[in-house]
């Protein structure tokens, strides 16, 4: 779901996306299998608890990658992962240079990591993607809605009509 948001900050009326997916369900579901295995084998020592803390840390895990949320927030666009927020990102405005829809690999999975050729993939469900080349790095945001968030990114990275006027007057000086 996309829809605007009232932000002083912003030139373009905000962003604000959240994507859900039906990989947390086969999370959930994981974690209380954990969970049950715990219980029918409480008799066994040691071996309960063990399937006791993967359960919950499964259940943790899946309730943190419930959704990816992608938000306009004045200077920086948010990027997190939820309803628990263990997972965040902020990347200022200013520091993107270049933004492009793109599609992730195979490779590239789902979740949060650190590719080959050093791009971070922040990403929950799908190919879809939104590319942005950083000053330092390269960052690519899954979302099932590419287009509307290139769109205002490019938007916001672009200087306000003033800003270059006074570039020009501070390069003179």
């Amino acid at each position: 779901m996309t829809r605007p948001l009232p932000n002083p900050n912003s030139r373009s009326g905000g962003y604000f996306h959240k994507q859900r997916a039906p990989l947390c369900l086969l999370l959930y579901a994981l974690g209380m299998t954990f969970l049950l295995l715990s219980w029918f084998l409480r008799n066994q020592a040691g071996i309960e608890w063990i399937f006791l803390v993967v359960g919950g840390l499964v259940l943790v895990v899946a309730a943190s990658f419930h959704h990816l949320v992608v938000q306009d927030e004045g200077e920086r666009i948010s990027i997190h992962f939820g309803p628990i927020p263990l997972f965040r990102r902020d990347v200022r405005y200013e520091d993107i240079r270049n933004v492009e829809v793109g599609r992730t690999t195979f490779l590239d999975g789902w979740g949060i990591h650190v590719n080959l050729p050093g791009t971070w993939v922040w990403n929950l469900w799908g190919r879809d993607c939104v590319v942005l080349r950083l000053r330092k790095g390269v960052l690519k945001i899954g979302t099932d809605d590419p287009q509307s968030l290139a769109d205002f990114l490019n938007d916001r990275r672009r200087p306000h009509p003033d800003a270059d006027r006074k570039r020009e007057l501070a390069e003179k000086v």
